[in-house]
């Protein structure tokens, strides 16, 4: 029986820049999902890449000296480092000068055009470089010395050139239609309010095409133009998919996308200008677009004028990987914003992971190495304790597969963290030291039930933490086929006899550090 297939998309990353905590956080939020999925026996792709095209990479080239493709190729290898250092799973890393993105594109533009939704005119208006955005006039704001702004802060200024049109006026009602799609298919639930309201209040013609640079994909059949930088990145989706071969097996498989992940800056580029591309070129929209919110840092918006932008590289090295992937996603309730503080950090080392589930292994499994000759122990007649705690072992799953479709992912790990502190509560209850000598069945029993609980802990934190979970696994001896959410419950039981190595803490407490020094 065929896989069911499961594509997932983070926004491709503009190259202005290195990488960053938002950029972080954005990509390992569809890497725990795509996890999730795999362990739940999906067939997912996992899609990320870079965005390399468009005036402001051109004027950052510049300013270093540098052609525009050099400067691509440095900064998009940044993103590849930061997926391999943060561990994330990307089945494809798309960058938008490769030619197989091109072909997408302009196949794309073919499409609409075909479709009478193109047209040439003139464009004059308000345009933001930082943003690589259009403007109306309501939408600004007063900036000093009389200059306007976008509502990102951005300078905007007055553009006037030859253009092609995309008729997105003609899509409102479409749109407006897709938004109230069952499942959702803008979230969270807020988000979709403010693009519904942001279409109702009435749609322009948009401008897709340049003349006054030329880094960019050139509309076919007129090079003086290139196309819209919106249009050419949010095309890479497609792209990935395997398009324009919408025959092809892949295409079939993957698209449309489950998951859009973005950050809410960019949701109306996601959520408003992509649906109505892709229908008005008679492909189906995708199936979800999910904003989450931003990170400030020790309560104060993060800016590279305030010298307070957190470095993914930085607080890795200082706290560890699987730490700060933790700290991420059960911190926030996902689709919020959040704050990044040192304190809030080594709180969740120490108290979740060294205290809550580190303790527990570690006293559970030295116990078992230490009392029962270095094997996992026999389990005896089971007491309604025993069957309380196994029983919320073996069903947690489908409780977290309900929240997982929602994107609720701190939600996720709470339940998680719930079933720990229930394990560590049965384990003090039971107290298997006192049982040594006076029963010695019986704390074999008890042993047995912790380590069980252990294992499928383990499993489900492994989309999270996915190297600390397989040291867990490891120490219980756990095959490496035998690590899916198919091995949950009882089919998956720990194998009486089997022998473990001395165990290890997985989850060293963190000791602050004299910062002064």
């Amino acid at each position: 029986m065929a896989k069911a297939a499961f594509y997932i998309t983070t926004p491709i990353y503009y190259v202005n820049d290195i990488p960053h905590i938002g950029h972080a956080y954005t990509t390992l939020a569809c890497d725990v999902i795509a996890r999730f999925k795999r362990l739940d026996g999906y067939d997912v792709m996992f899609l990320t890449g870079t965005d390399e095209h468009g005036q402001k990479v051109e004027k950052s080239a510049a300013a270093k000296n540098k052609n525009p493709q050099e400067f691509c190729d440095e900064v998009s290898g940044r993103f590849r480092e930061l997926a391999r250092f943060m561990n994330f799973s990307n089945d494809d890393f798309i960058r938008t000068t490769e030619q197989r993105h091109k072909i997408s594109c302009q196949a794309l533009w073919r499409q609409l055009e075909d479709s009478g939704n193109i047209y040439l005119d003139k464009y004059s208006g308000w345009y933001s470089v930082r943003d690589e955005a259009y403007y109306a006039e309501n939408e600004l704001v007063p900036g000093e010395n009389g200059q306007k702004l976008a509502p990102t802060g951005a300078a905007v200024e007055w553009v006037e050139e030859e253009s092609y049109f995309f008729k997105l006026s003609a899509w409102a009602d479409d749109l407006l239609k897709w938004y109230q799609t069952v499942p959702a298919t803008v979230l969270p639930v807020s988000r979709r309010n403010e693009v519904s309201s942001f279409v109702k209040g009435g749609l322009r013609d948009l401008s897709i095409s340049r003349t006054s640079f030329s880094w960019g994909i050139p509309v076919p059949g007129n090079d003086k133009h290139i196309m819209y930088v919106w249009i050419d990145a949010l095309a890479n989706y497609l792209t990935a998919a395997g398009y324009p071969d919408v025959d092809s097996d892949r295409f079939r498989k993957f698209w449309p996308a489950d998951i859009h992940m973005v950050g809410k800056d960019i949701l109306r580029f996601h959520a408003v200008y992509w649906p109505a591309f892709l229908m008005a070129a008679g492909i189906e929209p995708p199936k979800r677009v999910f904003a989450h919110g931003w990170w400030t840092n020790e309560g104060r918006k993060i800016s590279k004028s305030l010298g307070n932008v957190i470095d993914p590289f930085a607080i890795v090295e200082e706290f560890g990987l699987d730490q700060v992937r933790y700290f991420l996603m059960r911190e926030v309730p996902f689709g919020k914003d959040g704050d990044f503080s040192r304190h809030a950090m080594i709180a969740r080392i120490n108290s979740d992971l060294a205290n809550d589930l580190g303790n527990l292994a570690q006293r559970s499994l030295s116990m078992i190495f230490k009392n029962c000759d270095h094997r996992i122990p026999e389990c005896g007649d089971l007491t309604p304790e025993d069957q309380a705690i196994l029983v919320k072992a073996d069903t947690l799953l489908a409780n977290l597969r309900e929240l997982m479709d929602c994107q609720k992912i701190n939600r996720t790990v709470e339940v998680i963290w719930k079933l720990v502190s229930d394990c560590n509560g049965y384990f003090a209850g039971q107290a298997p030291w006192t049982l040594k000598t006076s029963d010695p069945a019986r704390m074999a029993t008890v042993l047995y039930v912790t380590a069980e609980v252990v294992r499928q802990i383990a499993i489900l934190t492994s989309f999270i933490m996915p190297d600390s979970a397989a040291k867990l696994l490891d120490q219980l001896n756990v095959d490496a086929d035998q690590r899916g959410f198919d091995q949950l419950g009882p089919v998956g039981r720990l194998t009486p006899g089997t022998m473990i190595d001395k165990p290890e803490g997985v989850f060293p407490r963190y000791v602050e550090k004299d910062r002064d020094q």
